[in-house]
């Protein structure tokens, strides 16, 4: 009898930590989202641009900590909710280790840390198409050749293998974990499931997030919609199947701008941002 009244107790207060966890972690994600609103209201909006913080920090490289705030905020806000499951799950199989919320802590750090890298290199990469358009008139003029090329790419990736080998480790949490997770060096192994599930992540979704980059960080109706595709494809049933209506909608806006001028949604999302007119 005290044995079944111990174990009631116990999975009671399991089942509560993890909501209280569960908890916690979504007010840490709603808290980025709040951020970024109001940092888009502000009169420091225009730092959420990239564009025009690449022409400021030509003339001030400190001013770099504005792009890095402006993308940690969106990682958290876009992406740490597609990996829930894979957190929580964690956070369950460490919960009897007394130090399971390092652990944790150390998982989403190797997570974070992929998509900080990605988005210096993207950053970095963007200074450079800055440079050639400025030695290339042509380039210049024809500025949403970069827009129509990037949802190309994003486009022809969704039917790729290496995009549904990527997505299909990040829709199975559990053989992830278990198939990284002996017990051994606990810290160490926990940030490296962290930077593996991210660096997998990546693989799923860096073409969608190079759209993201091009759009800013501050456009808060953009970040629903791609956040809510990555979550979709990693995480429901059916998410799977999402990934050839995408490239195909992209393909076909895509073409829609090499046929003429540039369509709306091509405008609005990448090209203004990627190549600054005169």
């Amino acid at each position: 009898m005290a044995r079944h009244l111990y174990l009631g107790v116990f999975m009671w207060q399991s089942a509560r930590n993890d909501r209280l966890f569960l908890v916690l972690l979504a007010a840490l994600i709603g808290l980025a989202w709040v951020s970024l609103l109001a940092w888009g209201q502000s009169p420091y909006s225009r730092f959420l641009d990239h564009e025009a913080l690449t022409d400021i920090t030509g003339e001030d490289v400190r001013l770099l900590v504005f792009f890095v705030a402006a993308w940690t905020l969106m990682i958290f806000a876009m992406m740490l909710p597609t990996t829930m499951p894979l957190i929580a799950l964690f956070r369950t199989i460490t919960s009897e280790r007394p130090n399971h919320l390092t652990l944790v802590g150390l998982l989403a750090a190797g997570y974070l840390a992929v998509w900080m890298a990605f988005g210096v290199l993207v950053h970095v990469a963007d200074l450079g198409v800055h440079e050639a358009s400025e030695k290339i008139p042509w380039l210049d003029t024809n500025g949403w050749v970069i827009g129509a090329g990037t949802l190309m790419l994003a486009g022809v990736y969704q039917f790729t293998p290496l995009k549904y080998h990527c997505l299909d480790k990040c829709r199975s949490p559990f053989s992830f974990i278990n198939s990284r997770w002996s017990g051994g060096n606990e810290p160490a192994q926990s940030f490296r499931i962290g930077l593996d599930h991210g660096l997998f992540c990546l693989g799923c979704c860096w073409t969608l997030m190079l759209l993201m980059f091009g759009v800013g960080a501050g456009n808060i109706g953009w970040m629903l919609l791609l956040g809510g595709v990555m979550g979709v494809e990693k995480n429901m049933p059916w998410g799977r199947r999402l990934s050839t209506p995408l490239g195909i909608t992209l393909d076909r806006e895509r073409g829609a701008g090499y046929a003429g001028p540039l369509p709306a949604t091509v405008g609005l999302l990448v090209a203004p941002r990627l190549i600054h007119s005169p």
